[in-house]
């Protein structure tokens, strides 16, 4: 199992009281550092407003970030838990994700979820849709990145989007296409989704048991459609009050992912503590897990 972490973008009120320019320079050690530490991807949440309360303190805005951690690292896998679909034209993510592809030498995953967090979408003048809605423009917009992403110009009529010929040149490095992750909790559309779209389906605060139980579901979703189950790789981004003190209980917690088989897990160790001491914790957590940090 491949273990990732999540920078402090000042979003669960990491960085409240601190300085703009200290909070960055923190952030960006902390993304040297997990590389350093053998961590195999580094990741950023994609919001505008503190939560679970907007308060008047930071929130560093995620591609800007990615591409400057980007450029201060060479190895780690790179990505969002997850870009909210509803903030930008499909057209423009693919745009933005290819690029950033070619930015990071080929590191670059795209992670993409339908969006949840209703007062930022009305703050920031995106309405709400109902849930039925941002589901359904996210099929569409998936749609449309997959045919920005593949050979040749895109061209989709969408009731929620469209392209018609659009070029998207460079498409990024990686061979066929840069992965995209589908982010999300709900079985009977998101899975359905990640099913048809996606490289990687990543799964939200479940426990190792939750997931075990819903391997099975999972693996129907892409039977449904003729797609071999074993083609879609499964992850998760851990709790953060679970994965919160080092020891014992996390070094368990960690293993247990690992058995329930997780391709991938995706922890915020320093969400409470954004430190280079709390990552390094984690990390050693992590090998006392048995888990395989490294180049």
């Amino acid at each position: 199992m491949d273990v990732g972490v999540m920078i402090p973008q000042g979003w669960k009120y990491e960085y409240n009281g601190w300085d703009a320019g200290t909070a960055w320079a923190r952030s960006m050690e902390l993304a040297r550092g997990a590389e350093a530490l053998g961590f195999e991807s580094e990741w950023v949440f994609d919001h505008f407003h503190t939560t679970p309360d907007p308060t008047d303190e930071m929130t560093f805005e995620s591609f800007t970030t990615l591409t400057a951690v980007a450029g201060i690292t060479s190895r780690v896998r790179l990505g969002h838990m997850v870009i909210c679909n509803g903030f930008r034209n499909p057209a423009l993510v693919a745009k933005l994700a290819s690029t950033l592809d070619v930015a990071s030498g080929g590191r670059f995953e795209l992670g993409i979820g339908g969006g949840w967090k209703e007062e930022e979408w009305l703050a920031y003048g995106y309405g709400f849709p109902p849930t039925a809605d941002r589901l359904k423009a996210l099929r569409d917009s998936l749609e449309i990145i997959t045919r920005m992403l593949a050979p040749g110009r895109a061209t989709f009529e969408g009731h929620y989007a469209h392209v018609a010929g659009a070029i998207n040149v460079p498409k990024g490095i990686q061979k066929p296409h840069l992965p995209i992750i589908v982010g999300g909790n709900g079985p009977e559309v998101t899975w359905r989704i990640a099913a048809k779209f996606a490289d990687e389906l990543n799964l939200v605060f479940k426990s190792p048991d939750e997931v075990v139980a819903d391997l099975p579901t999972i693996r129907a979703r892409c039977e449904e459609i003729g797609r071999d189950p074993a083609t879609l790789r499964v992850s998760v981004y851990a709790s953060d009050e679970e994965m919160r003190a080092p020891g014992a209980a996390r070094v368990d917690l960690v293993g247990r992912y690992a058995q329930a088989g997780m391709s991938r897990l995706v922890a915020f160790p320093t969400r409470w503590d954004p430190t280079s001491e709390a990552q390094a914790l984690f990390a050693a957590d992590c090998k006392a897990a048995g888990m395989k940090l490294g180049a």
